[in-house]
């Protein structure tokens, strides 16, 4: 093992949100995330639980493209090949502005997703959960943050039925919402802990795991049989990319990178509010530097365009054409611009935005 993963795993250790043991590194967020589930299969099967297999995510969320990553993935692509595989299930997509009952508060829906997820253990046998996993804020779910108490509300269904809690924060990790981790943002207390992507600016492919001390303690006594931890990938832990996420987390955190996420994200939002006066344009959500706007074809109605409508795919399309990079994601358009963004540019972005909006919706007939 080279100098500098040792030193990377001293960092990522440092500046967890909660403590952590151990670290274990990966080539990209989907080996991470398949990883996380193989250790917890593991612990239960070498301490004599084996049928504690189960693994729950929740609906719209996406977790990697392996085999294990795609199976906790809950978007309908997966079908086309085979997935998920079994013992992968499924509970409430947390998005409290298209699935919240009338009059349904916030902190009322948490708690309804909570008493879901319940039910969900109670029905499958907790005896034969391994885990669940959740990002902070879903990303490639349409960026949707959770709403008012429900990281609250999850963890303590957790704990009452002794799940642990995998944390994946690809998206989140590294200053997207805010702070360091979108852990810290939602008062999350993981059991592990999933980054890639800002973990090196994207400059070279990693992944990365966190396990508590209890999990690495747990890891060490099931895999005493095999005298090590019988998983890990060719180049994992590369010592020239264990060097740029070194250097990638000190921009980050001791150049005022963070720093300017902090003061130009009140102001994204507050301009990324403003499309909600739109006819088609049904919520505008987003944390830090990551927002989403849903379209609608009805705005009182809340009904999606038909899928032989994709406007958000043309929104992108024009936006592209326009200078500006925006994604689709069902019908939504997410924005998620780079960390030292200024005022000046959040102004040319929703400006080119907006333009681009016009544009389409001009070109098309709505009934």
């Amino acid at each position: 093992i080279s100098e500098s993963a040792i030193a990377l795993s001293e960092k990522l250790i440092e500046i967890a949100p909660v403590p952590m043991g151990k670290a274990f590194f990966t080539n990209s967020g989907s080996e991470a995330n398949d990883t996380a589930v193989k250790m917890l299969w593991m612990i239960h099967r070498g301490l004599g639980n084996p049928q504690r297999r189960k693994i729950i995510s929740r609906i719209n969320a996406y977790h990697g493209v392996t085999g294990i990553t795609a199976s906790m993935t809950g978007k309908d692509y997966v079908g086309a090949f085979g997935l998920p595989f079994d013992d992968f299930l499924f509970t409430d997509c947390p998005h409290h502005w298209r699935f919240a009952n009338d009059g349904e508060s916030e902190l009322e829906f948490s708690d309804r997703c909570a008493v879901n997820l319940g039910a969900l253990i109670e029905a499958e046998g907790p005896e034969t959960i391994a885990g669940f996993v959740a990002e902070p804020v879903m990303g490639a779910g349409g960026v949707i943050p959770p709403p008012k108490g429900y990281f609250e509300a999850i963890q303590n269904v957790l704990r009452k039925y002794d799940v642990p809690l995998i944390v994946d924060e690809v998206i989140c990790g590294f200053g997207r919402t805010g702070h360091v981790w979108g852990s810290q943002t939602y008062n999350i207390e993981p059991d592990i802990l999933i980054a890639s992507k800002c973990i090196t600016a994207g400059y070279f492919p990693m992944g990365a795991i966190m396990i508590s001390e209890f999990i690495a303690d747990k890891l060490n006594q099931a895999s005493e049989a095999y005298e090590e931890f019988p998983h890990g990938f060719t180049t994992a832990g590369h010592p020239v990319g264990c060097s740029i996420a070194l250097k990638a987390i000190e921009i980050i955190l001791e150049r005022g990178v963070l720093d300017n996420v902090v003061n130009v994200a009140p102001y994204f939002l507050k301009r990324l509010e403003e499309f909600t006066s739109h006819p088609h344009i049904g919520e505008a959500r987003g944390v830090g530097l990551m927002g989403a706007l849903e379209l609608v074809k009805d705005k009182q109605m809340k009904s999606p365009f038909p899928p032989e409508q994709p406007v958000a795919e043309q929104i992108a399309n024009v936006a592209s054409d326009n200078g500006l990079i925006c994604r689709p994601i069902g019908q939504s358009i997410v924005v998620a611009p780079p960390f030292v963004i200024t005022r000046d540019q959040i102004d040319e972005l929703f400006n080119k935005l907006q333009t681009t909006i016009d544009q389409v919706f001009d070109s098309l007939r709505i009934d």
